[in-house]
């Protein structure tokens, strides 16, 4: 069994024979990830050695100790949160071996298809069709709120496959080429200003049935996985202490006395503590997470993560006054990630609205905690046994 003195040798070769001051930052991350030191849980030849997921901090403590580069985790997040791990779970040998090794050395971007105009959180209810034509399946439909699909190779797509049967099982998975002829991504402005979102047509897309992962009509298991590990990635984030949000209204205030007053400083003390409190839970899910697949404790997470962001870039506007309110970027950029804490007090306090909706909104989130965590009754669902097109719409 590989263990920490294993994973040293191995990263000590890794330098010795890349050395990070003279070797191209991709040739490196190729040689990482074949050397199985990407992520080391995952299975030998994918960028892993079988390993404890608890050893991964060994591997990254001695390449960060000696300044080799990294995958840039933030630009292919949803790749990394999102799409491996599914595809390592539902994907077959050839494409856990095609798509895994582009996707963590941040050769190819991936975006996730799955919510829609009409189906957003009740997204088993979605309507972007795709038919079989031989050996292809032919999508037309729309998707929206897709972070970085101006920027992805691929997507991570959910379409309906069967309309004669309930919504949730006539859902099938795939992974749709984002250059492919009919697919159109259009900018989506927020409050922001910016255009971190956007909007995606699909006409005629025709996928190959190899790129289907799961079975015919069993999306929606498929989908839980990435939505589960989504709410981790989202949520669970590893951050330092005062890391987030937390970090500079703290700042703020041991920099600038003059914006004191008692209230304001017992209010940021409440959050404070409570920030520290979700980032503790964050390193014990984590550590949960060494024994298995993330279940619905994620979702608990990613709300604690959005109401602590809101409430905390509020007090932050409040604390700075009328300078809180100034914002200096109101142009209509395209980013590729969002910047929470390097850009202004009014930037955070517009962009964390978005944080109860992205990655499953709270309303659906509390009901995920409430039935899956606490077992408390569900919610009637009417519509679980109709079939997708005898639903009212």
């Amino acid at each position: 069994m590989t263990d920490a003195t294993e994973l040293r040798r191995r990263t000590a070769e890794l330098l010795a024979a890349h050395p990070p001051a003279t070797t191209d930052r991709l040739d490196f991350l190729r040689a990482r990830f074949d050397a199985g030191l990407a992520w080391v849980h995952y299975p030998e030849g994918l960028g892993g050695l079988g390993a404890p997921r608890s050893l991964q901090v060994v591997v990254d403590a001695e390449l960060e100790a000696a300044g080799a580069p990294d995958n840039d985790p933030r630009r292919i997040g949803i790749g990394l949160g999102m799409a491996a791990p599914t595809i390592l779970q539902y994907g077959t040998e050839e494409q856990k071996r095609r798509y895994l090794r582009p996707l963590w050395t941040g050769e190819e971007v991936w975006c996730q298809l799955f919510s829609e105009p009409g189906a957003g959180s009740d997204l088993a209810a979605l309507g972007t069709r795709a038919v079989r034509e031989g050996d292809d399946w032919v999508v037309n439909g729309q998707k929206v709120w897709t972070s970085s699909a101006h920027v992805a190779r691929w997507a991570i797509l959910i379409a309906r496959t069967d309309p004669d049967v309930p919504k949730h099982a006539g859902i099938t998975y795939f992974l749709c080429d984002m250059t492919d002829p009919g697919v159109e991504v259009r900018p989506l402005r927020q409050i922001t200003g910016e255009a971190e979102f956007n909007e995606v047509f699909l006409t005629d897309v025709r996928i190959p049935d190899s790129r289907r992962l799961g079975a015919i009509g069993d999306g929606w298991r498929v989908a839980q996985t990435t939505l589960n590990n989504e709410r981790v990635a989202i949520g669970g984030m590893r951050l330092p202490r005062e890391g987030g949000m937390i970090g500079p209204i703290s700042k703020t205030w041991r920099e600038r006395p003059e914006l004191r007053t008692h209230d304001l400083h017992q209010r940021l003390l409440k959050l404070w503590v409570e920030a520290e409190v979700a980032r503790l839970t964050g390193e014990r899910l984590r550590q949960q997470l060494v024994a298995g697949q993330p279940g619905p404790e994620g979702a608990g997470m990613k709300l604690a993560f959005a109401r602590l962001n809101q409430e905390i870039s509020g007090l932050e506007v409040e604390l700075r006054g009328e300078e809180g309110l100034l914002y200096d970027d109101w142009t209509m950029r395209r980013p590729e990630l969002v910047d929470f804490t390097g850009r202004d007090a009014g930037y955070r306090y517009l962009r964390s609205k978005g944080n109860s909706i992205e990655g499953g909104t709270s309303e659906v989130l509390l009901n995920i905690v409430a039935e899956r965590v606490l077992g408390l009754p569900a919610e009637p669902r009417t519509d679980k046994d109709v079939a997708w097109k005898d639903l009212a719409r």
